[in-house]
């Protein structure tokens, strides 16, 4: 089922902010527009992003611009569908493997490797993602899994890992592969 036009989430524990996400078919995947601003850890946040899909939900590129006490930031990254990545122009080695952007400020980007795995109940399959930071947008290689546990009326479960960050939840899905329930991160308001 194709996402809907626009999304949005209110952030919630671990940080305080809302983000919006708008979604547009293209010839060859899909175009993605999100703003997402937050208070976490003591300090604020805006990030803006604009992600390229392929039509197997593949990330292409991203450009991202962030605003924070420590000041504006942009990133851009690239990638040529089989796990190589450049970063601002440059090849990013570390991100080899990788073939999903996932944005810290985001609840959005957990979509991504749902889409892209498509796994049937019961299955799990790791997800390397190109990590970039809420604040200073650095961006890390982040070594994630995702297991699909069940679904129940139309919405997909799935148990969530981030071991270097000693995370782990089962995050609920629509139809569509959007987050509705990510707990301790955000919720799905629209």
């Amino acid at each position: 089922m194709p996402p809907p036009s626009t999304a949005a989430w209110r952030h919630q524990d671990t940080r305080a902010g809302f983000e919006v996400a708008y979604f547009q078919a293209v010839e060859n995947g899909w175009h993605i527009d999100g703003y997402t601003s937050a208070w976490a850890d003591g300090t604020t946040f805006a990030v803006e992003y604009a992600i390229e899909l392929d039509a197997a939900w593949r990330t292409v590129g991203a450009r991202i611009r962030g605003r924070s006490p420590e000041g504006p930031r942009s990133t851009v990254l690239a990638t040529d569908g089989s796990g190589h990545w450049q970063v601002d122009g440059e090849p990013a080695p570390h991100l080899d493997g990788c073939f999903d952007v996932d944005l810290e400020a985001s609840a959005l980007t957990n979509a991504l490797p749902v889409r892209r795995l498509e796994l049937p109940a019961g299955a799990a399959a790791g997800a390397p993602a190109a990590w970039v930071r809420a604040v200073g947008l650095s961006v890390e290689r982040l070594e994630q899994t995702y297991a699909r546990v069940s679904d129940e009326s139309g919405h997909q479960r799935y148990e969530y890992a981030a071991p270097v960050f000693d995370f782990a939840c089962r995050i609920v899905f629509d139809e569509s592969g959007l987050a509705l329930d990510y707990p301790g991160i955000a919720v799905r308001v629209a």
